[in-house]
């Protein structure tokens, strides 16, 4: 049974690739690294600084050390730490998004992402347009911030959450492919879904698929 770190900066990611895992992969051995000191002390910082750079590597290790076949980062506000990360091991490394910015990227050429951490959004937005450039794609993406959701699914209202992104997803029109940015949006999937036609894809989903298939052909 392969095991597979997931290292969380915050206590509302958990649940969605929890139960994602559960569908998609359940023959796995899942291990929860929470450090939630690491989204606050994001949100004070005007970029990623190589103090937090040096504690998400420093998260990686121990996630090796405890033999860990892969890890996945649920936090999104973290890109560039995770990449120089992933560098400096030799077991596979996920960002949150990436796997599911592949997906959108070969959906179509106008991409819509709904956010609702301030501090993530320029990172993704760079992250896309370099996972753009990697796959030769023209694809662009545009960002919108959904006010107050990640106040609400904070104190426990997912209801309310849901409804503000699934609000904002209903205004979108012209795109190829609306993504949900965090992990903790994706527990508003079913309601998105539910008010557009345009296909929208969540970072945990696609991150399950995109580990399993690294992890088992890895062990072939």
């Amino acid at each position: 049974m392969p095991r597979i770190a997931l290292i969380h900066a915050t206590t509302i990611a958990v649940d969605p690739i929890r139960q994602e895992l559960a569908a998609s992969w359940p023959d796995v051995d899942a291990v929860n690294i929470l450090e939630d000191s690491l989204s606050p002390d994001r949100a004070k910082a005007a970029d990623i600084t190589p103090e937090l750079t040096s504690r998400i590597t420093a998260l990686t290790h121990y996630a090796c050390s405890i033999g860990s076949d892969a890890v996945l980062f649920t936090c999104s506000a973290f890109g560039t730490a995770i990449e120089h990360a992933a560098g400096t091991v030799d077991i596979p490394v996920l960002k949150p998004n990436e796997a599911m910015f592949e997906a959108a990227i070969e959906a179509g050429g106008r991409v819509a992402m709904l956010y609702t951490f301030p501090a993530a959004g320029l990172g993704m937005e760079e992250e896309f347009r370099e996972q753009a450039a990697t796959m030769k794609s023209t694809a662009r993406m545009d960002s919108f911030l959904v006010q107050h959701a990640i106040d609400a699914v904070r104190v426990g209202d997912a209801e309310t959450h849901n409804r503000l992104v699934s609000q904002a997803a209903s205004k979108l029109s012209g795109y190829d492919a609306i993504v949900l940015a965090h992990f903790s949006t994706a527990r508003a999937l079913d309601d998105v879904r539910r008010v557009t036609d345009i296909p929208v894809f969540s970072s945990p989903k696609a991150a399950v698929q995109k580990l399993r298939r690294l992890v088992v052909e890895g062990a072939r």
